[in-house]
């Protein structure tokens, strides 16, 4: 059983990330047909939300591409920022998606904010806390390094829907804003469903650990 466990939360991700890479591989080849780069549509996007001073700024990697809420600022890969592409237009406007969140002050988004200090640090020091309850054979310090792990997949359960949001108000906003037409905003859409494929593969994995662990320190505690 455990062997099984391990195989999925391998292949899990993997088809996730492989399932982006096609969909982001196929839409950065094709050019959107009003010729707007990522950054173009990021701007037009913040601009009708009334957010005309935000930054959108240029940042290296491949599709390193994030909404910063602390500096309030749009981060775009060069392949995004400067791409007239399907795949730099769906990139783009999900960022400004969470730019929009922000702005709103949507639910989700903050509450992910507020535990995300205290999730990095029960994370960061889990199964450090898990090896030293197994070195001391103490059932108790097992148990609280497998609950840190936990907090690890509850932060993934409340971004889950945080990015499901910002790629609906993404697709809305292409359209409302006429910026895509209808085969463009298929292209969109897949690739969009493919990225939150990725989350939702990461919620599938850590709670595949979380069963992982907590099989491992029952069938410990029955020996």
């Amino acid at each position: 059983m455990n062997g099984i466990i391990l195989v999925l939360i391998l292949i899990i991700p993997a088809l996730a990330q492989m399932m982006v890479s096609v969909n982001y591989n196929k839409y950065k080849q094709i050019a959107n047909k009003q010729e707007l780069t990522g950054y173009d549509v990021a701007r037009s996007i913040l601009d009708k939300h009334d957010l005309k001073d935000m930054y959108i700024v240029e940042t290296k990697g491949n599709l390193t591409d994030h909404y910063d809420p602390n500096k309030k600022v749009v981060r775009l890969s060069s392949d995004i920022y400067h791409g007239k592409t399907i795949a730099a237009m769906a990139v783009a406007a999900h960022e400004c998606g969470h730019a929009i969140q922000d702005q709103e002050g949507y639910m989700y988004m903050r509450f992910r904010s507020a535990i995300f200090p205290i999730v990095h640090i029960a994370t960061s020091i889990s199964y450090a806390i898990i090896a030293l309850g197994l070195l001391l054979e103490s059932f108790n310090l097992i148990w609280l390094g497998i609950a840190c792990v936990g907090t690890g997949l509850l932060f993934q359960i409340v971004t889950l829907p945080v990015e499901i949001n910002a790629s609906m108000r993404a697709k809305k906003e292409l359209d409302h804003l006429k910026l895509a037409d209808t085969n463009e905003q298929q292209g969109v859409k897949q690739m969009l469903f493919a990225a939150a494929s990725t989350y939702l593969a990461g919620v599938l994995s850590s709670a595949l650990e979380l069963v992982r662990l907590i099989l491992i320190l029952t069938n410990r505690e029955e020996r």
